[in-house]
């Protein structure tokens, strides 16, 4: 089992046990055998999650990765088997990155999640929120940022406040989360919550979400799939802490519970 502070390996589990969930470090993790089962585990889990969350408060809130593996999620989500079980109505939805892309660009994160969800369910278009590209990639970066702080106030009655409820991210083969790419100073921002950043290898801006804003959120799920991402995961997890070389590192949820989701073959090198 992988064990890092409050980081559990929680890579899968099958339906029938989903109910048995016990949050706790001793226990052993589960791996999905490829990403259907994953995209399978996953979906009952956050079910079975935002009802629970939402008997004790009104709304419920989630910040969106892009990428394959959350696709196959998100496509399940939008089926007969899952939309109806979850109250669409009290979801307010965000992003974690944005490609600096137009809507219409396959390559867009937010395109993607309302092909294949966001367009099939019924939550309120008002609480949507896109990260912008149809202004400069800072003045979109600020734009959001001040969503997110309006939204998520730091402190409530002198406690610490929390921002998002659940956060789905993802992990590059190259260990990059976010847009917080291997070598950028960026992975180390201490303060500001959104920022743009250019990307030299790709030729292309980013808006991205920040380590202070998401290690803030109540729970954080990683989905990692498939035999490219095996290098990663084990350095990420079993690794010395180097985020200059594996930013995936960086994401320590202060006062969170942090999941990892991944199949088997993602799995292949962690330690048995």
């Amino acid at each position: 089992m992988v064990n890092c502070g409050n980081i559990f390996l929680w890579p899968g589990f099958r339906q029938n046990i989903v109910n048995k969930i016990s949050v706790s470090l001793q226990m052993n993790p589960i791996i999905s055998k490829n990403i259907e089962e994953l995209s399978e585990t996953v979906a009952n889990w956050i079910v079975d999650h935002i009802t629970t969350v939402l008997q004790n408060q009104d709304r419920f809130t989630i910040c969106l990765s892009g990428g394959n593996t959350p696709k196959k999620l998100y496509q399940l989500l939008a089926s007969e088997d899952f939309k109806n079980k979850i109250d669409w109505k009290k979801i307010h939805v965000f992003w974690g990155d944005e490609r600096y892309t137009p809507f219409t660009d396959d390559r867009n994160n937010a395109k993607m999640a309302y092909d294949v969800l966001l367009n099939h369910v019924p939550i309120p278009s008002e609480q949507i929120h896109r990260i912008r590209t149809d202004i400069e990639p800072e003045a979109s970066a600020k734009e959001y940022e001040k969503i997110l702080r309006k939204y998520f106030p730091l402190t409530i009655h002198n406690v610490q406040g929390t921002t998002f409820d659940l956060t789905f991210l993802g992990l590059g083969d190259n260990a990059h989360v976010l847009s917080l790419f291997p070598g950028y100073q960026l992975i180390h921002e201490q303060h500001s919550w959104v920022r743009a950043v250019y990307l030299k290898e790709q030729n292309i801006y980013r808006i991205t979400l920040t380590a202070p804003v998401v290690n803030l959120s109540k729970r954080i799920a990683f989905l990692v799939s498939g035999q490219d991402k095996a290098d990663a995961l084990v350095h990420v997890l079993e690794g010395h802490f180097v985020p200059d070389l594996y930013p995936a590192q960086i994401i320590k949820p202060g006062n969170g519970e942090l999941f990892w989701f991944v199949d088997e073959a993602a799995a292949s090198r962690l330690a048995k």
